[in-house]
This record gives C-alpha cells, sequence and structure tokens, in this order.
C-alpha cells in the first residue's frame, strides 16, 4: 500500500510539472505562485529581510581589469603593509614547513577529495587519515584518536560534553586554569550552554597549576579537569605527574591540551592518567595563518563510542587484503540524531594530509629536534633580554616552549608599539608585560629583537 501511495505522489508530482523534464528541477511561476498562496504571502521579497544598505543592485561597482593589472594593484596595495618580523604565538605558530608538505598535497587525488565516504574509491585518503589518527595516539600516549577536529577550541569543548556523555564522574563542573585563553573559553562556554555544566576558574601560580591548590578545588562536583603543557604563556608544566595521581584518586577526568610538536617532546599525556587530550596539530604542515586551524582529540578506549567526529579503521576486503573505512560514525548525518555525539561535519582531512606529511618528513628524530629547538631558543632570548635594564624575562621561573612573557618596567603598550617601528611584532599581555614567541622561522632576527629593545628601553 505505501509503495502504491508513493507511486500516485510521483505521478501527481510529474502531471503538475509538465514543463519539465523532472518534478526535482526549479519551479515554474504557477509552483511559486501556489507555494506563496499556502505560507499566506504575495511575493518573495516578503520572506527575506535584508537592508538596502547591502542589496545587490545589479553590479558591484567594482572596476574590471586584466590579470595582470589586478595582481599589480594588490601588489602595490600590500606593499603599504608594515614590514615587521612577528614573535607572536599564544596558539598560532610558525615552524618552516617543507616544499613536499605542498606538492603531495596539491595532488589533484586529494585536493579535489571530499569526505570519504566509498571506502572502494577513497583507500589513499582513508590511509592517510588513518595514519594521521595513528600519529596522534602515538604522540599523545593514548588508545584511541578521531582523524582531527576543527581545531583545539572546538576539541576542549568536545571533550567537556563527552565527559558529561560518559558520566565516570557525577559532577557537572569543568575545572579550567586561569592562563586559558579567553577566545578559548568562550567557545567552551558556547558548548556547554543550555547543559547542566558550568565552569570554574582554577588560580595558578608561576604559570603553572599547583597540586595543592587542585586538591583544594576538587570536590564532588567536578566532572573535568583541564591542564595545558604547554600553556598558552609557554611554561612547560612540572606537576603533571602529581595532578595525573591526585585525579586518578578522584572521580573527575584528566583532560590535557598540547600540539603535536611539544607532545614529541614533554611528558606523554598516557602516561601520567589523562583521560582525554585536545590541542593543535595545525603546528606541523600548516604556515601561521591565523585563524584555519586543526585540532586532535585523542582519550581512552572506554569512551571509543562517544567520541566526536569520524574515525577511520583498518580491515580487510573480500581479497585478503588491508582496508579501510570510517568506522563508528557517530555524526548525527549518519545514525539516528538522538544516538549522534556531535554535529560536527568536516574532519579537516585536507590539513590532516599536511600535517601527516610533515610529520613524516621531519620522522621521529627530527619532530624531537624541532621541539628540543623550541627549548633552547626561547631560554636563550629571555636570558639576553633580561640583561637589559628595565625588562624581566621570563616572568615565570619555568622552563618554555616557544614562547615566554616579559615584564617591563615601561608602559607595555608604548614598548609594542615602538618595537613595530623598529621592525618586530610582539604581543602585549598587560600594562607590565609582553609576550614573545621565538621559532627556527624567527630565529635569525633574534639578535636585531634584542637590540631592538635596547633601543626602545633606553
Amino acid at each position: 500500500m505505501q509503495d502504491s501511495l508513493e507511486s500516485r505522489d510521483i505521478q501527481s508530482t510529474h502531471s503538475s510539472s509538465d514543463n519539465h523534464e523532472s518534478p526535482f528541477t526549479p519551479h515554474d511561476e504557477d509552483d511559486i505562485s501556489r507555494m506563496l498562496t499556502a505560507i499566506g504571502v504575495t511575493d518573495i521579497e516578503e520572506l527575506f529581510d535584508i537592508p538596502s544598505s547591502v542589496r545587490f543592485e545589479g553590479e558591484f561597482g567594482i572596476e574590471g581589469l586584466s590579470e595582470q593589472a589586478v595582481k599589480q594593484r594588490l601588489q602595490r596595495i600590500l606593499g603599504n603593509n608594515a614590514d615587521v618580523t612577528e614573535f607572536l604565538g599564544r596558539g598560532h605558530y610558525s615552524h618552516y614547513v617543507p616544499s613536499v608538505v605542498d606538492h603531495l598535497s596539491l595532488r589533484s587525488e586529494f585536493i579535489t577529495s571530499y569526505t570519504q565516504y566509498q571506502p572502494e574509491v577513497s583507500q589513499g585518503f582513508l590511509q592517510v587519515l588513518f595514519e594521521f589518527q595513528s600519529l596522534v595516539t602515538e604522540l599523545t600516549g593514548m588508545d584511541v584518536a578521531n582523524c582531527s577536529m576543527y581545531d583545539a577550541a572546538t576539541a576542549l569543548g568536545e571533550a567537556a560534553t563527552l565527559a558529561d556523555r560518559v558520566r565516570d564522574a557525577d559532577g557537572s563542573t569543568i575545572l579550567v586554569p586561569d592562563y586559558l585563553r579567553s577566545e578559548r573559553r568562550d567557545v567552551l562556554e558556547n558548548y556547554t550552554a543550555g547543559s547542566e555544566l558550568s565552569i570554574r576558574e582554577l588560580p595558578t601560580e608561576g604559570g603553572m597549576v599547583r597540586p595543592g591548590t587542585l586538591r583544594s578545588y576538587l570536590d564532588d562536583d567536578t566532572l573535568l579537569v583541564y591542564v595545558e603543557n604547554p600553556t598558552s604563556e609557554g611554561v612547560i608544566e612540572e606537576h603533571l605527574t602529581e595532578i595525573g595521581s591526585i585525579l586518578d584518586g578522584e572521580d573527575s577526568l584528566l583532560c590535557i591540551g598540547s600540539d603535536l610538536v611539544a607532545l614529541s617532546l614533554l611528558q606523554s599525556p598516557g602516561q601520567i592518567g589523562a583521560d582525554i587530550v585536545v590541542g593543535s596539530a595545525g603546528t606541523l604542515g600548516l604556515p601561521s595563518v591565523y585563524g584555519m586551524g586543526i585540532g586532535i582529540f585523542a582519550c581512552r578506549d572506554d569512551f571509543l563510542r562517544q567520541m566526536p567526529g569520524r574515525l577511520v579503521g583498518a580491515s580487510r576486503d573480500s581479497a585478503g587484503d588491508r582496508a579501510y573505512t570510517l568506522t563508528l560514525q557517530t555524526r548525527e548525518q549518519h545514525i539516528r540524531r538522538e544516538r549522534a555525539t556531535s554535529n560536527i561535519c568536516s574532519n579537516q582531512a585536507w590539513v590532516a594530509l599536511r600535517s601527516a606529511i610533515h610529520a613524516t618528513c621531519l620522522g621521529p628524530d627530527g619532530l624531537a629536534s624541532l621541539a628540543d629547538e623550541c627549548t633552547r631558543l626561547p631560554a636563550r632570548v629571555a636570558s639576553e633580554l633580561d640583561q637589559i635594564e628595565g625588562i624581566s624575562a621570563p616572568v615565570n621561573d619555568a622552563y618554555h616552549f616557544r614562547e615566554f612573557t616579559a615584564a617591563i618596567e615601561d608602559d607595555a603598550t608604548d614598548v609594542v608599539s615602538n618595537m613595530v617601528e623598529e621592525g618586530f611584532a610582539i604581543h602585549e599581555l598587560d600594562e607590565e608585560t609582553v609576550q614573545i614567541c621565538v621559532t627556527e622561522t624567527n630565529e635569525h632576527r633574534t639578535d636585531d629583537l634584542i637590540e631592538g629593545f635596547r633601543e626602545v628601553m633606553e
């Protein structure tokens, strides 16, 4: 009976659309008129509220130019930008990306690929994503990882909602350190809005979470504790083992934030008992783009079926050969909405490809060497800045990764502005503090940076 009804419906649709070869092509004027009458409006324009100031009037008012003329004009415009060397960080880091990353990732089979729904035609890209997951699990020391998130902020938001779903702990409070960047906290608050989850700030000392302070803040309502290593100020957390031990005796879950380069050198989250690891993979394969990124998400096996995003699994095909496919798909497009863990749609597959190529190009020794350089460079620059009168660096008595903060006796706003005049861009944290990030891509200007500070502080 249902089949016959559906058949009649299709036939009826065809008969009312005689001007079209298919009932699914755009509607003619009669179709549009009937739909408008049904919803009680007389004109399509009534369905939209577009301010006149932004309405398209038929012309863009842009002069048509040749390709060569457009490039010349853009070069003149961009030539007006200040020519400064960036020593900026706080989540956006510049590492040298080998040319092989561009050459391989821009191949047509990768650059034109969409989501790998059909494994029979997507084995190459599925294997890439499987290798990316393997890289993340090896560096984090966790049991399982997905094939990427949008960025570190959304990964943290997903960690909070996962903790709420698995209910290993009965609480509803998310403890976050006071150094958590405001942008990431905003995203976390958006993820927890509408739920019973609340966010509580954990004070730090010397840029680190102190075990005693953590103990005093833990209670039966603590669901998840988030700690970064390195922190947004570049501090390497010295108390992770003790933090892991404290939470091992509690019901609360532990989430650690990091990045792929740092994880190749610093303490493995899995070794200290982390339940979830989030962070950034964009430190590999991407230049510092100040916007686009790629996040990582790894966790214990216990939470496998509650992970957001996509996972690629390895299996055997009918011939017994190794094959790859999307597995345990928990997106609402794939399963019933009430069973979905997240509505995250894109898994940043092409960016994950670039990260995997970069990591493979460096190899284990190359990754560790790069990470080691990220500890030596800021230590040297901070030591030399500390010898300049009016500067105390680093502010935190700790080891640092890529970046550090420096206390300035003069007004920090003026110092940052004057440093731009000297040809350098640095962060202003507050009226007394600046932050400086050093990697292999700006190392060649560090002596000039220090001399610039001497000129500005005189």
